[in-house]
């Protein structure tokens, strides 16, 4: 292989990996170009009632199953995966502080905002995909109607409001699971299990694995919208909009969770000083080993 075909070859290397870093640059650009237009429209009015309450039914009243049976199971499985752990170091009976702990911070709102992603934002995109390769977007532009105020900020809302509701339902049922299960089939003591639950989950954890659902539901509706207005032509378009929609959203999920785990951690011990503890430490700048 002579000099110039491998000069030739990492060119092309190089120019490949700049164009996949302009077209991230790009579509990180006009997500947010998308989601400031979004943001102008909400804040000059509510959409109508009518069309509100319809997108909340959708969106809210229809994933109801999914989140009950995804809440039931977590909670189940928290219980089975853990107590033989618990059982060989004698601890079965705070069995209900580690379930509960889990689903509230972090497994309840994670998953249910996944499975919302797959349900919600997976169809919000394949609808407005339909729209917009069936030019019904463009002809509401043609009448003077803003597509986004119409078709975005209704769900957007929806979203917003509601997935956190969803969480909270996914919380209770796997709380509940998770304590018929380890009581009726594991045989833990019932007022153990709820005495060192109470003991160790605290209202800020609560708070924080809702606080976290909110950011979620907003960016599964902000993905989804996007991707649906950006859908390719004919029906395979419609599709990689579905399947782009989940994928972005469930990354963008996870990547939430961490910086906001992050922020709720640090608040909580400016809060509540304590040491010795490798987040703290690791935020403050303090390296690895504590003091």
């Amino acid at each position: 292989m002579s000099v110039g075909s491998i000069s030739r070859a990492a060119e092309n290397r190089v120019e490949s990996l700049g164009r996949s870093a302009l077209s991230i640059v790009r579509s990180v650009g006009d997500l947010s170009l998308f989601a400031f237009q979004m943001l102008r429209w909400l804040m000059t009015g509510l959409p109508r009632r009518t069309v509100l309450t319809t997108t909340m039914y959708q969106i809210g009243v229809l994933s109801l199953p999914v989140v009950v049976i995804t809440g039931a199971f977590i909670g189940m499985v928290l219980a089975v995966q853990s107590y033989d752990q618990f059982r060989l170091m004698g601890l079965q009976t705070r069995l209900g502080a580690i379930i509960n702990i889990s689903l509230v911070k972090e497994l309840g709102p994670v998953l249910a905002a996944t499975m919302l992603a797959g349900r919600v934002g997976c169809a919000i995109a394949a609808e407005l995909g339909t729209m917009r390769v069936t030019e019904q977007i463009d002809a509401l532009q043609s009448l003077g109607a803003d597509p986004i105020q119409h078709l975005v900020v209704p769900r957007f809302l929806a979203c917003f409001l509601l997935i956190p509701a969803l969480t909270a339902v996914a919380d209770g049922v796997g709380i509940v699971g998770g304590w018929l299960f380890s009581t009726q089939v594991l045989g833990i003591n019932s007022f153990h299990y709820w005495f060192h639950a109470v003991e160790y989950v605290t209202a800020f954890d609560v708070m924080g694995g809702l606080f976290k659902s909110i950011f979620f539901g907003a960016a599964i509706a902000v993905i989804s919208c996007h991707r649906g207005f950006h859908c390719g032509a004919g029906s395979q378009g419609v599709g990689r909009a579905a399947t782009e929609t989940f994928v972005l959203s469930f990354v963008t999920i996870l990547v939430l969770d961490f910086f906001i785990g992050m922020f709720l951690t640090t608040l909580y011990y400016s809060l509540w000083p304590s040491t010795g503890t490798l987040v703290l430490n690791v935020v403050s700048g303090g390296g690895l080993i504590s003091g």
